[in-house]
């Protein structure tokens, strides 16, 4: 499977998010809604960014009671995202919940591991012993005896992961990926395109490489010549 590329509209304006969207599309064909835009523009953002015919990954990584959650899924159900982020420590109630909300929809639902703003330093000073690759493993095995479609980790576990042969069509999906002339700003678990891709990424989020670069679309190509899409 080729890995694909999705550009993450980290923007808190509605005009600026679409102007993207269109200046992108199709050479990009999913765009991540996360927490700021959506709670900028609401729904709507997904719906005008479908209408230019792109799909939409909605980074909200639900963290909830079991209710809330399924309630906020049918919502994302209803307008057809693409993919819905949930953190896995919300647990297996929630998650299967949500699981079950999403099943047979269009909606893929996504569990969040470890972010990768977090090392492994930081596990232990939450009293978890495992080491950092073996905390994220443990969490996409519960995502998927729970019915979830995948998991968001870094290229570092993607690997490993992908060792556990935990099924065919198991997404992994992984942010924190900077080309090589790229900052590390506040990511601390990072890869680049290429590393990602061979570590068995199924989908690389890409944000500020993109946005701020001098030649949007050449950066972009660039990216996916390096991920082999």
């Amino acid at each position: 499977m080729t890995t694909e590329l999705i550009l993450a509209l980290d923007l808190d304006d509605r005009k600026k998010a679409l102007y993207w969207v269109k200046r992108l599309y199709p050479k990009v064909k999913i765009f991540k809604v996360g927490l700021e835009l959506y709670s900028a523009c609401g729904p709507q953002i997904v719906r005008d960014i479908r209408k230019i015919g792109a799909d939409v990954f909605l980074d909200l990584k639900l963290n909830d009671i079991p209710n809330t959650m399924a309630k906020a899924a049918k919502q994302a159900v209803k307008h057809k995202a693409a993919m819905l982020t949930v953190h896995t420590l919300s647990g297996p109630t929630a998650l299967k919940e949500v699981s079950d909300i999403c099943r047979g929809s269009k909606t893929k639902v996504l569990g969040v591991t470890v972010l990768t703003s977090i090392s492994g330093d930081f596990l232990k000073d939450l009293g978890i012993n495992r080491p950092l690759d073996s905390e994220v493993l443990y969490l996409a095995k519960m995502a998927k005896r729970c019915g979830l479609d995948g998991v968001v980790c870094s290229a570092h576990e993607a690997k490993k992961i992908k060792k556990e042969h935990l099924g065919r069509n198991f997404i992994i999906l992984t942010p924190g990926i900077r080309p090589k002339a790229s900052a590390k700003k506040d990511q601390k678990r990072i890869a680049t395109p290429g590393e990602a891709a061979r570590a068995g990424a199924d989908f690389i989020v890409v944000g500020r490489p993109i946005l701020e670069a001098k030649d949007p679309l050449k950066a972009t190509k660039e990216i996916l010549l390096e991920a082999g899409g």
